[in-house]
């Protein structure tokens, strides 16, 4: 078999499959800055899925700390946050925003504050994706997101 008619194959292999990571865009991602000495950090994004079918947002891992998805919602007028162990839905040709007051990502025991300017990075991991690595520029303590946003494509590591 030539190369032109494996590359053909594995491009329809590809193409067929439930939820590819090429799929799925991530924008806007970020995360807050932090005191010296904080345990917990948080960092935010929006994930749009171009695909046919819905996803699952499963899993996150940093180096820097333990990475959890949360969620903040008001109970009876109690604001709640609990880990969301189950993962969440990104629904096909749908965006599901992960930003301050709902859906978010939270870093436990932080090895070193996120500094304002510098870059850290995130792998997300879906259900049918994969692993898809995001960079996350850190903004200041209580910014409400980056002004441009980038998109930032996924790809299976």
């Amino acid at each position: 078999m030539n190369i032109f008619v494996s590359t053909a194959l594995l491009a329809l292999a590809l193409a067929s499959s439930p939820a590819s990571a090429s799929d799925l865009t991530v924008q806007n991602a970020f995360a807050r800055a932090t005191p010296k000495g904080a345990q917990v950090g948080a960092g935010y994004l929006s994930i749009r899925n171009d695909g046919a079918s819905a996803d699952r947002l499963t899993g996150v891992a940093v180096d820097f700390a333990k990475a959890e998805i949360h969620e903040m919602k008001t109970n009876n007028g109690v604001m709640e946050m609990r880990e969301i162990t189950a993962g969440v839905e990104i629904p096909a040709h749908s965006t599901v925003k992960l930003a301050p007051g709902g859906y978010h990502l939270m870093f436990v025991g932080l090895k070193h504050p996120l500094i304002k300017g510098e870059t850290v990075e995130a792998t997300l991991t879906f259900e049918h994706a994969g692993a898809l690595a995001v960079d996350m520029p850190v903004l200041p303590i209580g910014a409400p997101g980056p002004t441009g946003g980038h998109d930032m494509k996924g790809m299976k590591m």
